[in-house]
Parts: structure tokens; sequence; C-alpha cells
């Protein structure tokens, strides 16, 4: 009798598509609530008084807990169950928006946010991890493409409703949005989603936990206070130093705990460590998640510079400001439906790596931008950067989901989430800090009071409100002072995420598979798996 495996059975399985639902519905309300903060900072920078560094605070709390709990998260969801692990994250990230929408300060933002940083660790990686289960070689690119898109569908459709609410409402309601998505998303995992897990998945490791959260923190605090104190500050330079000690550690610590070869079902599960070096050893996996952390590096940079770029100096409120991030998201939305065949036509390594220099076009093309571009320059860079985005963000996705067993989808992916994640932390803390540093230099402040002058660097926010204050002449100047200061900020964050781009196609050129994995296509894959099949039935 011919035996069937799961991938075999699911692909005849049609609830793997309600499935997939659910998994989109849960990926919406992480992707709702990552830009339509973006568009509220301005709004909150106003109302709380939030300098450009607890902008980044405000943003980045929630991306340094995120990623710092997805590695133990993927552990719990292989050991308890993923499904229940991901409506767990699910309310954890509906407490958190609470807090949010009761928020009087910006400590109790950045509370808040790090809350929502739990839940999202519980839920992005674990969404990821049922998808090995679910779906053959085949489909899995589709099925990725469709997970990635409702991730970006956030993109823009956050900021809609963000810019919606916060026309008609205070900034706090657009944490109130996330309550209806999370009862969406539970549902859907509820009644659409089967159970999977690992049994011999091992424990948490509290002292990694602690080591990765406690790095990551030092790290993007480093790069966030480095523009105000120097680089060469004592604080600044310790803050370095431990984090690398940290990291270190953790790395050492999860060398010396595990690290058997994955490939062989004889191995210990016992012994298997939180941070599985052995997966980081397969180049296919290593490569596709380099790319996928690259992308993501660039892409935060995009959004945390251009909501201020299209509310304080092009002058369009929330609501505007979300709707002209739609460009992206149609490009976004056209490469996702191609990947696929591209992909199986052309293969890997050469799709990721046309997607990276598509993206690195649209930041170069990006970073002519002037004061004087106005909104047609600006939409017709950001369609082109969702096309690359695409293209090069989900065949590495695939890629690397390809290489994991079943038996550690929930670690594998949190360790690929994970490193995507610490790629958006670093790109809004290093980025955003080269922005803040810019924007400084280059603001005309002459004429105005010490304390006005200190306020109006913040942000570009900041100087258009001491700007309002001055007198009919001062205010033009300042205001057009703090335009010029941003635009030439945002140029040369345009022109790092450009150079970097073209750097990453380069290393995916060279050394990434040519095929999801570093095996065959997905096609011959099937071909190959449905052989195996037959003659272990014979």
């Amino acid at each position: 009798m011919a035996t069937i495996t799961p991938a075999e059975e699911a692909r005849r399985d049609p609830r793997r598509w309600w499935a997939l639902g659910a998994l989109v519905a849960s990926m919406l309300v992480l992707g709702f609530d990552m830009t339509i903060l973006n568009v509220a900072l301005p709004t909150m920078a106003e109302q709380l008084g939030a300098s450009t560094g607890e902008q980044q605070w405000m943003a980045d709390s929630y991306v340094v807990v995120f990623a710092a709990l997805m590695l133990p998260a993927g552990l719990l969801g292989d050991r308890f169950g993923r499904r229940r692990m991901l409506i767990a994250g699910l309310l954890v990230f509906l407490a958190g928006s609470l807090v949010g929408t009761l928020a009087g300060d910006v400590n109790w933002v950045v509370t808040a946010r790090a809350v929502m940083g739990v839940g999202g660790a519980l839920v992005m990686p674990l969404a990821l991890s049922v998808l090995p289960s679910l779906f053959g070689p085949d489909e899995r690119t589709k099925a990725v493409g469709i997970i990635s898109a409702a991730s970006a569908l956030g993109l823009p459709l956050g900021p809609i409703i963000g810019g919606f609410l916060l026309n008609h409402f205070w900034w706090g309601s657009v944490f109130l949005v996330n309550v209806p998505m999370v009862a969406i998303g539970v549902a859907a995992c509820v009644l659409l989603l089967p159970e999977t897990r690992d049994p011999a998945s091992p424990k948490v490791d509290a002292v990694s936990t602690a080591l990765t959260a406690s790095g990551l923190a030092a790290l993007v605090y480093a790069i966030i206070e480095a523009p105000d104190r120097g680089w060469g500050d004592t604080l600044v330079l310790c803050l370095f130093a431990a984090a690398a000690v940290l990291l270190t550690g953790l790395v050492l610590r999860e060398r010396r705990d595990g690290g058997t070869p994955c490939s062989s079902g004889a191995e210990s599960l016992g012994e298997r460590p939180m941070l599985d070096m052995s997966l980081l050893a397969q180049r296919g996996f290593l490569l596709n998640t380099v790319a996928a952390t690259l992308v993501m590096f660039v892409l935060s940079g995009l959004m945390f510079v251009l909501p201020p770029y299209l509310q304080a100096v092009l002058g369009h409120d929330a609501l505007g400001t979300g709707v002209r991030l739609l460009p992206m998201m149609g490009g976004l939305m056209v490469a996702a439906k191609t990947a696929q065949p591209v992909v199986e036509r052309f293969g890997a390594r050469a799709v990721v790596s046309a997607g990276l220099v598509v993206l690195a076009f649209a930041a170069l093309l990006g970073s002519r931008t002037t004061v004087d571009s106005g909104y047609g320059f600006t939409a017709l860079w950001l369609s082109v950067a969702g096309v690359g985005f695409g293209f090069s963000v989900v065949p590495a996705m695939d890629g690397a989901l390809a290489t994991l067993p079943a038996d550690r989808a929930g670690s594998g992916s949190g360790l690929l989430m994970t490193l995507r994640q610490v790629g958006s932390a670093v790109g809004i803390a290093l980025l955003g800090s080269l922005l803040a540093g810019a924007f400084r230099d280059r603001l005309d402040v002459t004429g105005l009071p010490a304390r006005a002058a200190d306020t109006a660097g913040d942000s570009v926010v900041a100087a258009h409100l001491i700007a309002e204050k001055a007198g009919p002449e001062g205010a033009a100047h300042l205001a057009a002072s703090a335009d010029a200061a941003y635009v030439h900020g945002m140029t040369l964050v345009l022109l790092v995420c450009g150079i970097a781009s073209l750097l990453s196609a380069l290393l995916a050129a060279a050394f990434l598979p040519s095929a999801p994995g570093g095996r065959a296509t997905p096609r011959k894959e099937a071909r190959a798996m449905a052989t195996s099949v037959t003659d272990a039935g014979e």
C-alpha cells in the first residue's frame, strides 16, 4: 500500500486554501499596524511632543521585542500547537492595542508597542511555519506570495484607515482598529486552521531569550542615540560593545547546546538548540534568509521616511498620505501574482537578483526627489519599488521555507522572521538616525531662540510647528528650510537603500541557489516526491 506524505495529503485537501485564509487574516492584523503607526507618527509627534528619536522608539520598541521573541515563539508553537499559540499571540496583540488606545504619553505608547511586539512574535513565525505542512513544493511559492501580499496589504490600507481615523478621532484610535481585525483573525484560526505541532521540540531557553532581547535592544538604542550624542560618545560605544558581547554570547551558547545536523531523521531532538545553527549552515536557508533580511532593511527605510515627506513637505493629511502609498501595493501585487511562473522558468537566483536590482533602481530614482518634484514622481518610483520588493522577497522566503524539515517548521520560521525583523529594526534605527542627523545639520534656525531652535531640529513636523508660531517672514523661511533639509536627508537614506540593494543583488547572483532550497525546481521536486511515494508502496 502506497504511503502518502503529509504534503501530498494536504495538496488533496481543499480546506488548505481556507486554512490559508485564516493565516491571511492573522497577517493582516500585523500588516495594518505596521504602517498605521508610520502615518500616525507625525500627528503623535505634534500632540505628544515626540522627537525623532522618540518616534524611532515608538516604531522600534515593537520591532525589537518582535525580533527578540520570535525564536522562542517558534519553539512554543512546535511544542504546544501552532494554532493554539497563534491565537494566543493575537490576543496578546489585542491587549497591547487596548493599552495604546488609552496611552497618554510617549512612554505608554512605547510600552503598548512592546506588548504588541510580544503578540506579533507569536503570530508571524507560526503563520509561516504552517505553510510547509499545508502545501507541497509546487504550491508553496503561490502560498508564500499570498501571505506576503496579505502582510503587505497593510502598507497602503493601514495608512488609509489610520488617516481616516486621525482626521475624525484622536490619535489613539489607530490602535482601536486592531480590535475587529483580531476578532476576525481569531475566528478564522479557530474555524479553519488545523492544529500542527512537534512534541519533541526543545524547551524555550530563558537565558538565550534574554541574550537575544538585551543584545538587540542595546544595538538599536546605540544606533538611535548616536546622532545626538556622537558616534564616539562613551555611552554609545559601551552600548555597541554590550550588544556585541551579548549577541556573541548567544551564538556561543547555542553552538554549545546543540547544532546537530537537521537533515537526518535519527538525530536526538531533545538536544536541539533554540537558535538552530545547523539551519544557518545550510546554504539555501542562509542565503535566502540574508536576501529577505536585506530587502526588509531597505523597505523599512522607505516606509519610515515617506509619511513625513508626504505630510509635512507635500502638505497632505493623514488619509491622503495613506492613499498615496497605494502605488507600492500595486507593484507588489503584480510581482506576487507573477512570481511563481517566473521562478519556475528562470530560477530563484535570477528572479531574486533581478528583484533587488529593480528595488535598487527605485531607491536611486527616488533619491532624485527635490522639494518641487511633486507626488507624480514619488508615485512612479514607489510603484517600481513595489515590483522589486515582490520579486525579491517572495522567492527568497519560499526558498528558505523549502529547506525546513517538517519537525522544525516553527523554530526555522522563527529564525527566518527574527533575522528579517532584525533587518527592519536596524533599518529604522540606522536610516532614521541618518535622516535625523542630516536634517539637523541642514536646518537653518538663524534668529530663533535656543530652545525653539533645538525643538525645530527634532523633526520636520516640529520645525513646521515652530514656523507657525514665528512671524510671516520667519515662518516662510523656516518652513522652506525644513522642507529642503528633510528632502536632503531622505535623499541620503534612499541612496543608502539603493546601494544596499545593489550589493544584495550581486551577492544573490553570485551565491544564491538557483532553485528554492538549493534543490530542483518545484515541479521537479514534486515529481521526485511522487516517485519516492510510488517506490515506497512497491
